[in-house]
């Protein structure tokens, strides 16, 4: 077992290796392509040049030096709209081992310390093993459609986890 880091803030390369991770499970899974690795990486670029640590959170998970999994808690409209939960992804080297549930914790444990109201994230159907993590850090799914937003046809699903929640 590599020994596992959890790194808050940026680290240079990050950007690129989470776009990269993002872009080589979805293709492989799921078929998404060019459209949704670009759209991964404009939107962690321009989250990533407006990160504040008071408000936002971003994890890493390093396993023997290299970067194998993130999430982030996006907080620019916490009081409004709520915490967005995004970017959470596990490369299949430590996928299974824990540090999911570790990033949902952290990211979890954040929002709490921070007053945020509500935790929200999109996902999509299928995604049977973070839909586990999700719902085990108290997740509930809110609402389900047909959608295109990351550039393949796929039931997309709203899940929350409200401030009550969070006691």
């Amino acid at each position: 077992m590599p020994k596992i880091e959890i790194a808050r803030g940026y680290i240079s390369g990050a950007l690129g290796r989470v776009a990269e991770l993002h872009g080589t499970y979805y293709h492989q899974h799921w078929g998404f392509g060019l459209f949704f690795e670009a759209r991964v990486a404009v939107e962690l670029a321009e989250f990533l040049k407006r990160y504040d640590e008071k408000r936002d959170g971003f994890w890493t998970v390093w396993a023997d030096g290299r970067l194998e999994g993130s999430i982030t808690i996006d907080g620019i409209n916490a009081a409004t709209e709520g915490a967005h939960l995004r970017w959470f992804i596990m490369s299949d080297a430590l996928r299974g081992k824990g540090a999911g549930n570790e990033l949902i914790d952290t990211a979890i444990n954040f929002c709490r310390s921070n007053g945020y109201k509500k935790i929200y994230l999109w996902t999509f159907k299928g995604l049977d093993v973070a839909r586990h993590l999700y719902e085990k850090g108290g997740f509930k799914l809110i609402a389900e459609h047909r959608g295109t937003q990351w550039g393949k046809e796929v039931t997309e699903q709203h899940f929350e986890r409200s401030w009550t929640d969070l006691a």
